[in-house]
C-alpha cells in the first residue's frame, strides 16, 4: 500500500516531507490530511522548539494554549486503550495534546531527537522521509526560554503550507469530539 505523503512547506522556501502511518493511527491521520488539505495548516506558525526534543506547531492561536471549542479527538496510543507500536524516534511526527487524553486537535511535532518517555502516551503517525536536515538545522534555532514562553523561536518560522496526497489510503471524514475535549 502506498501511504499518505504529506509536503510540508517552510517560508524560507524549503520542505520537510512526512509518510504517514493510517494503519498505525487511522484517525489520527484522517485528522492531518483534513485539516491540511482544508488549508488551515497554511500560514501557521511553528511555534515551539526545544532544542534536542520537538518542533511544535499546527496552534491555530500561534501559542501551545488552544482552546479546542471547535473539536478534539481520540487519542490513538496504548495508555487510552489503543494499539499504536509507533516510538517517538527522530522525525516522527505525533499530536500535541492536554493533560486529558482526548484532547488532541491541531496541534502536532516532530521529534528531534528519540523521547522515549512519549511512547504510548501521545499519538504518533508518521515519520520524516525527506528534510530531516530541515528538522535539524530548526531543532537549533534560539528560542525564548522565559518560564511559561514555551519556548517559541526568537525568528519566527511558518509553514506556508502543508498538502497531503493520502495515496492508497481510503481517507474518511475523521471523527471527532464535539465540542472538543479542554486541554486540561
Amino acid at each position: 500500500m502506498k501511504n499518505p505523503m504529506a509536503t510540508m512547506e517552510l517560508d524560507d522556501g524549503r520542505k520537510i516531507v512526512l509518510e504517514l502511518y493510517p494503519d498505525i493511527a487511522p484517525n489520527t491521520v484522517n485528522n492531518f490530511i483534513q485539516l491540511a488539505n482544508s488549508g488551515r495548516y497554511d500560514g501557521r506558525k511553528i511555534h515551539r522548539i526545544v532544542k534536542e526534543f520537538v518542533l511544535q506547531g499546527g496552534s491555530l492561536t500561534g501559542t501551545c494554549h488552544q482552546p479546542n471549542d471547535e473539536f478534539s479527538i481520540k487519542g490513538e496510543f496504548e495508555e487510552n486503550g489503543f494499539h499504536n507500536p509507533l516510538k517517538h524516534e527522530t522525525g516522527v511526527i505525533s499530536m500535541a495534546r492536554g493533560s486529558h487524553f482526548d484532547s488532541a486537535a491541531t496541534q502536532w511535532f516532530i521529534m528531534h531527537r528519540p523521547a522515549e518517555r512519549l511512547d504510548g502516551k501521545y499519538a504518533a503517525f508518521g515519520k520524516v522521509v525527506e528534510g530531516q536536515e530541515v528538522v535539524e538545522e530548526l531543532g537549533y534555532r534560539p528560542t525564548d526560554e522565559t518560564p511559561g514562553k514555551y519556548n517559541p523561536p526568537l525568528e519566527p518560522v511558518y509553514t506556508t503550507r502543508i498538502r497531503v496526497d493520502p495515496g492508497d489510503w481510503n481517507y474518511t471524514e475523521p471523527e471527532r469530539i464535539v465540542p472538543g475535549v479542554p486541554e486540561d
